[in-house]
């Protein structure tokens, strides 16, 4: 009976001690976590704690020691902390000011702002005239967040009739941000502005003047008068025109800007100072000399059919008032004079009075 009581201990033992390593293994890291020391005594069930004898005493050197899981990595992946905070771009709804820089003009300014040249014009109206060869170095120029306008209030004006102006709806005026109306006015008659104080003006548009050579005809050169010293006086008669043009200088290439209505009524035509300058078509000329609106020395053709030819920046003028000319016959030299920075040629096609794109008219 004493040896089958010994081995029935001996089981007991065993299987109390098989239950111990196992929720050891299966509980220790929640154990680890929660720093209770009490709790592991507690993890094995009371019923199954055997009555030890002296005879079962060596089993307990058999358990492996105690191994912290947290420093083999079984603790998971820890979430790093950062400090920066994304924070999306924002439209700019302010004017801001740009101080021009040698080399400027209104076309490269309006494309570093991604603006319209007119909005620079319009932005700038009392500094730049209306005019976009005044554009000078040293010069601070307001530059709008959007295309459109900005406009000075006046004593008297009101939201309506200052919309109407630029040809914009007053409620374009009165939600812009960039304005700070109150947010509670829903009415263009209750906003209150004081004067002095400058509005953008989104979209909003006003009368661009056009500082080119003006239509000058052989029946009336003398239109042109006021225009510089190379104006001519008396009546002509002579070439008439084909109504096919040919290309004005040797080189083909625009050296920088395009035709843009109302803004560069022509296209600048690169070339070295110096390269000859061609009569697009048969003609006579009714403007040779200087000009006071930024062309420097300039040629206007008269070709007899309703077309006019303008070309200016010329660094030498080699024909004079009332001179007959013919399809590519030399006029002039290519130069930088007047407005202008860099030679080239600022070349113009006129028709019935109105500007046209030369590209249209000239193979």
């Amino acid at each position: 009976m004493r040896v089958l009581r010994t081995i029935t201990v001996w089981t007991v033992n065993l299987l109390a001690a098989g239950l111990v390593l196992l929720a050891l293994v299966l509980g220790w890291d929640r154990l680890q976590n929660e720093g209770n020391a009490g709790l592991l005594a507690s993890a094995t069930p009371s019923l199954l704690t055997p009555t030890i004898t002296p005879e079962a005493r060596p089993l307990a050197g058999v358990l492996p020691p105690l191994v912290s899981l947290a420093s083999e990595g079984r603790r998971g992946i820890a979430r790093r902390t950062t400090m920066h905070t994304t924070i999306p771009p924002r439209e700019r709804v302010d004017v801001i000011t740009y101080t021009v820089q040698p080399g400027d003009s209104l076309f490269s300014i309006a494309a570093e702002f991604n603006l319209k040249p007119e909005t620079i014009l319009w932005g700038n109206f009392e500094t730049l005239e209306e005019n976009p060869h005044v554009v000078n170095a040293g010069q601070e120029l307001n530059i709008l967040p959007v295309d459109g306008a900005y406009y000075q209030w006046q004593e008297g004006d009101n939201l309506v009739k200052v919309a109407e102006f630029f040809k914009v709806a007053p409620q374009v005026i009165l939600e812009y941000p960039g304005n700070r109306f109150d947010l509670t006015i829903t009415s263009p008659e209750e906003a209150e502005v004081e004067p002095g104080t400058w509005l953008i003006i989104p979209g909003g548009r006003r009368a661009l003047r056009d500082w080119g050579p003006p239509p000058i005809t052989r029946a009336n050169p003398a239109s042109a008068a006021y225009y510089g010293a190379g104006s001519c006086g008396a009546v002509y008669e002579g070439a008439v025109g084909t109504y096919t043009f040919v290309w004005p200088t040797v080189s083909r290439d625009i050296s920088g800007y395009s035709y843009t209505p109302g803004v560069h009524p022509g296209l600048d035509i690169a070339g070295a100072e110096g390269n000859p300058v061609y009569a697009v078509d048969n003609g006579v000329v009714v403007f040779s000399g200087w000009s006071d609106f930024g062309y420097g020395y300039m040629i206007v053709i008269d070709h007899g059919t309703g077309w006019q030819s303008a070309y200016a920046h010329l660094s030498a003028v080699g024909v004079t008032c009332g001179q007959s000319v013919f399809q590519g016959t030399v006029i002039g030299a290519v130069g930088n004079t007047g407005r202008s920075y860099g030679a080239h040629l600022h070349f113009e096609l006129i028709l019935n009075g109105a500007k046209v794109n030369p590209f249209e008219a000239i193979p």
